[in-house]
């Protein structure tokens, strides 16, 4: 996707430009190396972000300031109605922006130095029957639906995600203003499983089923989740009793060719009254200092990355249009939130920094992945071309002079509750 992209969001806030360091470590370009200490699924995190409400047509980003965190909660008594709710979810926390911090040690870091879809369907050979391409294992059912690998780095990588999913909503699985708990739950592209598993624990009332193209998820599961080998590209055929309260999609750019079709199909099976959520990471790095003009090979890498997707017919950046899309399926009280997640601990606030150390470890981790399954594949480059490529990447994102972020996207929706359909 060319770089022009229309986006319906505001500018930004500005960040004030890092005063001049002097920077200790080297920068990495052969390893990728995870978190040591990555909390396990489920682990609370503290609020880390206020999730801006931008609803109005000129959306804001905001940052969250724990000196000036404040929150909206409506005094009732028994079960809130909607209205309460979604003022409770909507309710807007002001704080400063996001501050480059001079100083750019480490060491208080917190991990250490085609054909028609079942609702079930059965473990057939071709499932289990994985391909393997420049070192990476990828899916075999729908084989070529999905260009990312399936093996364990890349399930390491997915779970690293769920976490820094987790530190964005303050330990909360979803951002849905629920008035009463969900009893019927849908996962698309539940991947490693790793949020199904959290919420069927959290949620012991409730039954929630996950899908995906690869068998990944783990045997021991809660009695209450199960998964299922689906493609949510295909026609979905839940009968009407099997229909969802809350339906929950994460992650799926690059993995969807009619995102219109998909919010269609999510509002049809969602019961009168339910909710439709997708989390979106944008799939574009900027900088509110200009610093990602010296980030030239970051820059050629995700406008390569946008172009093989456009080639491959299943876009990459659709974040900022999910809000759209939701109200044109027939959704109301759809909301759209954006949150800034720093690429690297260069924030000077300590919630943020530690964010960002995260985000510039999951996004060191992807480089690879992304670049064989788009890059390589599908514009045709050779495997030692994407090394290169590769390595040049990655050596900017850990460069501490570079104040880069990704804009993170949550869009919610209710079908209204009168709907026949």
């Amino acid at each position: 996707m060319s770089s022009s992209h229309a986006s319906s969001n505001a500018p930004v806030p500005a960040l004030a430009p890092a005063p001049p360091a002097v920077d200790t470590t080297a920068a990495t370009t052969t390893t990728n190396t995870a978190p040591q200490d990555v909390p396990t699924h489920g682990q609370p995190a503290p609020p880390i972000v206020a999730l801006a409400d931008t609803s109005s047509s000129h959306p804001q980003v905001q940052t969250l300031d724990e000196s000036s965190q404040t929150q909206t909660q409506p005094q009732t008594h028994g079960e809130p109605t909607l209205a309460e709710a979604q003022a409770a979810h909507d309710a807007t926390v002001i704080g400063q922006n996001l501050e480059p911090d001079s100083n750019h040690s480490d060491t208080d870091s917190a991990f250490g130095s085609d054909g028609n879809s079942s609702s079930s369907t059965s473990l057939a050979s071709s499932i289990m029957n994985y391909e393997y391409s420049n070192g990476r294992r990828y899916h075999g059912y729908r084989s070529g639906a999905y260009p990312l690998p399936n093996d364990d780095e890349e399930q390491d990588r997915l779970d690293l995600l769920h976490h820094i999913f987790l530190l964005m909503l303050g330990g909360k699985l979803s951002n849905v203003p629920f008035t009463r708990p969900p009893q019927r739950v849908l996962d698309i592209g539940t991947g490693t499983g790793i949020w199904a598993i959290d919420y069927a624990d959290e949620n012991p009332e409730a039954s929630i089923l996950g899908t995906d193209l690869s068998p990944i998820q783990p045997t021991w599961v809660p009695p209450n989740a199960k998964f299922y080998i689906d493609d949510a590209e295909s026609d979905w055929v839940y009968q009407p009793d099997e229909h969802f309260d809350y339906i929950h999609v994460r992650g799926m750019s690059g993995s969807i060719g009619d995102w219109d079709r998909l919010c269609a199909q999510a509002y049809a099976h969602t019961v009168p009254g339910g909710w439709v959520e997708f989390q979106e990471p944008e799939a574009w790095v900027r900088s509110d200092d200009d610093t990602i003009t010296q980030a030239e090979n970051i820059q050629l890498w995700q406008q390569l990355v946008n172009d093989a997707a456009d080639v491959f017919k299943k876009e990459i950046r659709i974040a900022d249009t999910l809000k759209q899309k939701m109200e044109n399926a027939g959704f109301v009280d759809v909301s759209e939130r954006i949150v800034k997640v720093p690429v690297g601990p260069w924030p000077k606030d300590a919630k943020m920094k530690e964010i960002g150390r995260y985000q510039r470890e999951h996004m060191a981790m992807g480089i690879e992945p992304y670049t064989f399954g788009f890059i390589g594949k599908i514009l045709g480059w050779s495997e030692q071309e994407c090394k290169v490529i590769i390595a040049k990447v990655i050596n900017e994102v850990r460069d501490r002079n570079l104040h880069l972020y990704i804009q993170f996207f949550f869009v919610v929706g209710r079908k209204p509750g009168d709907a026949t359909y």
